[in-house]
């Protein structure tokens, strides 16, 4: 299902092409998503979390090792001058607990620059969502596509903008918009 998300599509048209742009990716890799990055010049690192069980290890299934530990030993270790300006988390929050999102967050902003952008989509306004995160691809248009074919659902935590935003590790919210799929989007900044 394709829907529209224009805070994502201002954040890959906004990119400067006259300078080089690391970004990390938390969702599955998409030659689609590598594509539009590789128009503006973007080194792009793709760390899984949805499909390598990184999901059940931060939300505290890995036993003896705390969340923090465990969100910095899964995220890529930039070399400096590395460091990621742009974040993708897409839904990923929506299946880690607010804990975890902390955690990953607090590890992020260790590797990010100053000034870095996070976007996210959390589910807002379905009780439901797929059991499994999403498998977005760009289109030429600014849409995202949900490739995911999980049918499976589970409760959505639908998080409110507040508490979301007291876990994000000191990414203050920038921007969000309530979507026509019920989904919420959002832009944070270091």
């Amino acid at each position: 299902m394709a829907f529209h998300a224009p805070l994502f599509h201002d954040l890959v048209t906004g990119l400067d092409p006259t300078r080089r742009h690391v970004v990390l990716d938390l969702g599955a890799a998409s030659t689609g998503m590598l594509a539009l990055l590789g128009r503006s010049r973007c080194r792009v690192e793709i760390a899984d979390f949805a499909y390598s069980g990184w999901v059940d290890a931060l939300n505290g299934s890995e036993k003896g090792a705390p969340l923090a530990n465990v969100a910095d030993t899964l995220l890529p270790n930039p070399q400096p001058g590395d460091e990621f300006e742009l974040i993708f988390c897409l839904d990923l929050p929506n299946y880690l607990t607010l804990d975890a999102v902390s955690a990953l967050m607090n590890a992020i902003r260790h590797h990010a620059r100053p000034r870095a952008l996070v976007h996210a989509l959390i589910c807002y306004a379905e009780r439901e969502m797929s059991g499994e995160p999403g498998r977005f691809v760009p289109t030429e248009d600014g849409e995202l596509i949900d490739r995911n074919t999980g049918e499976a659902s589970i409760a959505a935590p639908r998080y409110s903008p507040e508490d979301l935003g007291r876990s994000m590790g000191g990414f203050v919210l920038d921007r969000a918009r309530l979507l026509s799929n019920g989904m919420q989007e959002f832009v944070f900044h270091l």
